[in-house]
């Protein structure tokens, strides 16, 4: 569970995790928040990595999935500190890791209602399109921060998974692509932020398009052989 500066939602993320998946595992990486964020994770029983200072979600991810490697787990399960994602929809994720190495819990797939609009809908749009190509399945999010990995992936991303601006979505599904795993999707409910506030102010919305281009052009052009070695188990 990657968190910067969610003191006003991650307690309440954490207690819930642990109310609706009984003796599940629970890391907190504190990615360098300035608020009580370690504090209130702690406090509602979560394990907490705390970073030195802001590395992304990219980063977070890293040392959450390192943490996982080196202790033993098989799965790793991704959900948003601020509460937008409903962990009664884990085990759906988990049973489709029975024949997927990486699944997505999929916003617009035919579950709730989240929307976007303009220039983040035609970026979101177009890098399924070309993501769905490259990962020879059909997705329909590639964005989403709500996934499970399975000990493939978790091998893998604990090796090479970029922490770069929008790396933790784009580029590690095309890592995945090129490492040859398994990727698939499941639909899912997207809630309310339940605190914090938002990663994208909706002002830079156009500012996206650009950005996620130039993510996914960086991680088409960088060579493959690197992550081969890293998924091999």
């Amino acid at each position: 569970m990657p968190a910067f500066n969610e003191e006003a939602s991650v307690a309440a993320v954490v207690r819930e995790v642990h109310t609706k998946l009984p003796g599940i595992s629970v890391l907190v990486v504190d990615d360098g928040s300035a608020d009580d964020t370690t504090a209130v994770a702690r406090a509602a029983g979560a394990m907490v990595a705390t970073l030195p200072f802001n590395l992304g979600v990219g980063g977070a991810m890293r040392v959450g999935f390192r943490f996982a490697l080196e202790n033993g787990f098989d799965n790793v399960v991704q959900v948003d500190s601020d509460g937008q994602h409903d962990p009664s929809e884990v085990p759906a994720l988990l049973a489709a890791l029975q024949s997927a190495d990486l699944v997505l819990g999929a916003r617009f797939a035919g579950e709730g209602d989240y929307s976007v609009r303009g220039p983040r809908s035609w970026a979101m749009k177009v890098l399924a399109a070309i993501l769905s190509r490259t990962s020879r399945t059909t997705l329909t999010d590639t964005t989403s921060g709500f996934k499970a990995s399975g000990p493939r992936a978790v091998s893998l991303f604990a090796e090479h998974y970029p922490a770069e601006y929008l790396g933790d979505t784009i580029e590690a599904l095309v890592i995945a692509s090129r490492a040859r795993l398994v990727i698939t999707q499941v639909p899912v409910a997207m809630r309310p932020r339940a605190g914090g506030i938002p990663s994208h102010n909706p002002m830079k919305a156009a500012a996206y398009l650009a950005r996620a281009a130039l993510a996914l052009v960086f991680a088409l052009v960088r060579p493959s052989s690197t992550y081969r070695s890293g998924a091999e188990l």
